[in-house]
């Protein structure tokens, strides 16, 4: 398939796809024209990659794991030892995020909580006009 197809099919754009390809995530066969084209299974590795961007990882790290992985029924399957530990560690840098923002927020809840009522209604006022 061509690149409009792989578009349509996945959602994500051409330009994205070309970075896709740029950073290792794909690799489309070529034509003598230059042009690009895609398997089937470009479709699933392009979710793949969407879902593991989501989750906070690199590219960088998607291009050193994607070889690793493995597919059933759509699920991910890590199939290499070394893939599980790049797993289990950005799932701790991950967690680590999770935990400073979990403070970050607790921070500005009680600085929030400080705020006397005539100040919580002057601020609900601007919210309100812009």
């Amino acid at each position: 398939m061509r690149i409009g197809e792989l578009e349509r099919r996945t959602g994500v754009s051409q330009r994205l796809l070309r970075y896709y390809e740029e950073q290792g995530l794909l690799q489309p066969q070529r034509l003598p024209s230059g042009y690009r084209v895609y398997a089937d299974a470009d479709v699933t590795t392009v979710e793949h990659i969407r879902n593991l961007l989501a989750a906070g990882l690199s590219t960088a790290t998607i291009a050193d794991l994607l070889p690793c992985m493995g597919s059933a029924g759509g699920q991910l399957i890590a199939d290499c030892p070394e893939l599980l530990l790049d797993l289990h560690r950005e799932r701790a840098r991950l967690s680590a995020a999770i935990t400073e923002l979990t403070t970050a927020r607790s921070t500005l809840d009680q600085v929030i909580a400080t705020a006397p009522p005539s100040v919580e209604h002057a601020a609900a006022q601007l919210r309100d006009a812009g």
